[in-house]
């Protein structure tokens, strides 16, 4: 039953549903499309209205929102070139499995199919990269579709959901009830299949979970930990989801994906049970699908996940499970533990051989990138938020950092670069008590460092951290590989970071040698505005176990 109708505009009314919806937050970048419901929010001051440079910015930081509290992310872009901006931050949403809502103004319904201005047929545009895409065309339908809009964002697996808004529908007056506020709907799983699976799983001597995706909460990442130490099970995190387990758990063994051990690749190939949960495991996860066999895997495989077509998409499982995460967890704590000491010790092993891992590696220059990053361990609280975009860089923070609870990582597993600020300035909103710290490399960093802007505008005191190479490392690594000695389109000539932080009205400081970085870092967590870091680090260290030159050499010895 909606509550009583009122006479409101088409842009009121839809504020209004935000509000009774939760909404708290909302990112944007503003838009003369629409202006209407811009104007709404002025009647809703509890809605913080955040500000943004970029729509791109805007968009990563909804999604970093979605992930963080499990209830969409809410962005407003405009049209046509707003829209296009926005459209990497819904992308990241959809391959991370993450709530969010992107509400996008439109040209007037009388002036549609013309090629008007600013004109862009969204819901064609964002047909492979949402959930669903609508266009409202009546004031009327605003509490039905944004209700939907909401149920659909957060249900089965978590996603993008778009909606455009004709201009002249947000100036147009109704007379419509508010919905109800949405509750987040989740798929039980059934006896039937908590019986086969723990008939499986009570035969196995090797078994192996790994997991993944967005539909997780806090207690089921930790009703799943205390499933893993009771039965002997060895646990892994996919790419960029390393922090669904405590990685100092005695059941984490690492991640898989790109930089993956060695030793937990032989693990996972050697098991007799893999249990995946959550995950698609996609191209990236499993090392471009060679990790496990496709379509039929060496290793039984049960596959558990929110949405039915996802399962045997890819890989064939013995058992698929639909179900999400939260109640399929608590399942699995509830049952008995495994007494075989021969599975505890596996599992005690294979926690060994990943803390052995991520132990610190020397490499060329006077900043060691693995020692930097292993000492967060000591110099950051361990509820700290670290997040990253796109680059080799990153395979340092991943390998050596040590995640140590749920949503302490914020990482997009499409590989899009500049997501890194951008997430950790929607981080401290959320956590504004919390030590938020970014990681993003100097081509990275540069590709939405406009939003420094946003985070000194409403004093948030995040730290990030450059990684400049002089380079876009990733590709120069491919080029050195195929293409040896010849390297075009990457090389990089970058501004002073530390003063072009000061420009903005934010702290800087430049980091040549490892030992300078920790005082560096210490300053910057006592600041009352963001700082960023810059390390100058030598090209030549590539990735933690290779050197430019090293790869250069190798691919000529192949000639």
């Amino acid at each position: 039953m909606t509550v009583q109708a009122n006479r409101r505009s088409g842009g009121r009314i839809l504020i209004d549903q935000l509000a009774l919806h939760g909404v708290d937050t909302v990112f944007c970048v503003p838009g003369e499309s629409y202006l209407a419901a811009l104007d709404a929010f002025a009647d809703h001051p509890a809605i913080k209205l955040i500000v943004c440079r970029q729509e791109g910015g805007a968009a990563i930081m909804a999604d970093a929102y979605g992930k963080l509290t499990g209830k969409p992310g809410i962005c407003f872009v405009t049209r046509g070139p707003g829209a296009t901006n926005a459209s990497s931050g819904v992308h990241i949403a959809f391959q991370d499995s993450t709530p969010m809502i992107l509400f996008v103004g439109q040209v007037g319904r009388e002036m549609r199919d013309r090629e008007a201005f600013q004109e862009v047929d969204f819901t064609r545009m964002f047909a492979p990269l949402a959930k669903w895409v609508a266009e409202i065309q009546h004031p009327g339908r605003i509490p039905e579709l944004v209700s939907r809009a909401f149920y659909t964002a957060a249900g089965g697996r978590p996603g993008p959901v778009v909606l455009s808004l004709p201009e002249d529908m947000l100036t147009e007056l109704s007379e419509v009830g508010d919905a109800r506020p949405y509750a987040r709907t989740e798929i039980q799983p059934g006896k039937a299949d908590l019986d086969a699976l723990a008939a499986r799983l009570a035969k196995a001597e090797r078994p192996v979970a790994i997991l993944g995706g967005g539909d997780w909460d806090r207690q089921a990442s930790e009703n799943f930990a205390a499933f893993a130490r009771a039965q002997g099970i060895p646990v892994g995190t996919t790419f960029r989801a390393h922090d669904l387990i405590d990685n100092l758990d005695p059941c984490y063994g690492g991640h898989i994906g790109i930089g993956i051990n060695p030793k937990w690749s032989a693990r996972i190939k050697g098991s007799d049970l893999l249990l995946v949960a959550g995950s698609r495991l996609g191209e990236q996860s499993t090392g471009g699908y060679s990790l496990i066999d496709v379509p039929t895997p060496a290793q039984p495989m049960i596959h558990v996940y929110p949405d039915p077509e996802e399962i045997g998409r890819v890989y064939q499982p013995v058992q698929g499970i639909v179900a999400s995460m939260r109640p399929f967890a608590a399942a699995l704590k509830a049952l008995p533990a495994n007494a075989m000491p021969a599975r505890q010790a596996t599992m005690r092993a294979a926690h060994e051989d990943y803390l052995a891992f991520t132990k610190p590696l020397p490499g060329p220059g006077q900043v060691q990138m693995s020692e930097i990053v292993a000492s967060l361990a000591k110099l950051l609280p361990a509820d700290a938020i670290l997040s990253n975009g796109a680059g080799n860089y990153s395979v340092w923070v991943h390998r050596f950092h040590r995640y140590r609870g749920f949503r302490t990582q914020l990482a997009p597993t499409s590989g899009s670069m500049g997501y890194g600020m951008p997430a950790a300035i929607a981080a401290k909103l959320v956590h504004p008590k919390r030590a938020v710290v970014a990681f993003a490399g100097d081509g990275c960093f540069m590709m939405t460092s406009q939003e420094l802007a946003t985070a000194v505008q409403y004093r948030l005191p995040i730290v990030t951290v450059v990684v400049n190479n002089g380079m876009y490392g990733t590709i120069r690594m491919h080029q050195e590989r195929e293409h040896p000695g010849r390297y075009p389109g990457t090389a990089l000539v970058n501004p002073d970071f530390a003063a072009y932080a000061r420009a903005f009205g934010a702290h800087g400081a430049t980091v040549e040698k490892t030992a300078d970085f920790a005082p560096a870092l210490a300053a910057a967590l006592e600041a009352e505005l963001p700082t960023v870091i810059e390390l100058r680090v030598d090209p030549e260290a590539i990735t933690p176990t290779a050197t430019l030159s090293g790869l250069r050499a190798a691919a000529l010895a192949k000639r």
